[in-house]
């Protein structure tokens, strides 16, 4: 459960619209909100697992913020381009309005205030459990920050604070390199982002589906715009609950193992399980992971046969087949 520092800055003297709508971008599935009207805010969240959390608790969820707002809250993310740019948004949805920003000291929230407190004047902040809430009159001068997908060297578009949004990663690029000719007819990249491992798995002329399951709306519509292809099909959700049409021939993925600024390998261990439910019994699973990470055991208990086909000091490419059921 995030920090109820929210409530706190509000008995400090931060002083919330009594009248008007109220935009929440970026608030984690658990945030403490009991401060909020709840009938009069709109929350946006591009995580999928967030956003079905928060529409679970009976919130008001949109895909994009459609104003005007009176106050417009965020909380901040790990990535401070993904920070600045919804601060922008935040004082175009507010214009005339109050913008509030909520955020943990590990995710960046000092340096983002001096940031901020550079270019206009605070009305308010408090600190409280590690982290820091601050808020001031929405204005253009952040205008600036305001941050869409960009469009890389190659011609492929990434989108801030999606990963590896600088280009390809290069576990990816191992991944792609150690993958066989044929991989099956219907494959899926669990945990997709931008779309840069399926668009070297494309070509292979035998794939008849391709389907990218990725949380992040944002680095799923950037893969939209890279995978014109018309085997590609793309689906925003939970990779570790999302189920295919149909048992797949195989699954290529490069998972995710932070939850926060700390590596959590039960993530990326969630993936594996996920992988080994959705595969067909002859299914195989091509994974690259950071050396350190301990997947294996894992493996072992969700496949018959596990191997490591590939890798360098910093990653290893493992190959997984017939899933146990």
């Amino acid at each position: 459960m995030t920090s109820d520092r929210l409530t706190f800055a509000l008995e400090a003297g931060l002083d919330l619209p009594q009248e008007g709508p109220v935009l929440v971008l970026g608030a984690p599935g658990d945030a403490v909100l009991d401060a909020l009207p709840q009938d009069r805010c709109t929350l946006v969240q591009p995580s999928f697992p967030d956003h079905a959390a928060l529409a679970r608790r009976g919130w008001d969820m949109a895909q994009a913020p459609e104003g005007p707002f009176a106050a417009a809250l965020v909380f901040v993310p790990r990535a401070r381009e993904l920070a600045e740019a919804r601060i922008a948004q935040a004082c175009a949805a507010a214009k005339g309005g109050l913008v509030i920003v909520d955020g943990q000291k590990t995710d960046g929230v000092e340096s983002l205030l001096r940031a901020v407190r550079d270019r206009v004047p605070l009305l308010g902040q408090v600190s409280k459990a590690h982290g820091r809430v601050f808020w001031f009159a929405a204005t253009d001068a952040f205008a600036d920050w305001a941050r869409g997908p960009v469009q890389l060297a190659n011609g492929m578009w990434t989108a801030p604070g999606s990963f590896s949004a600088d280009g390809e990663d290069p576990g990816t690029t191992l991944l792609l390199a150690a993958l066989p000719a044929k991989l099956g007819a219907t494959v899926a990249d669990l945990g997709a982002g931008w779309g840069a491992l399926a668009a070297g798995v494309i070509p292979r002329e035998t794939i008849g589906a391709l389907h990218l399951v990725e949380a992040d709306q944002a680095a799923l519509d950037c893969a939209r715009r890279n995978l014109p292809d018309p085997r590609v099909q793309f689906h925003w959700a939970d990779a570790t609950t999302w189920t295919p049409p149909a048992l797949l021939d195989a699954v290529v993925m490069n998972p995710p193992f932070h939850t926060g600024r700390a590596a959590d390998p039960g993530l990326g261990q969630t993936f594996i399980a996920a992988a080994a439910r959705v595969l067909k019994p002859s299914g195989q699973l091509w994974l690259v992971a950071n050396r350190h990470l301990p997947y294996e055991s894992t493996l072992a208990e969700r496949f018959r046969t596990v191997e490591e086909v590939a890798g360098d000091t910093r990653f290893k490419i493992l190959h997984a087949t017939r899933p146990a059921r």
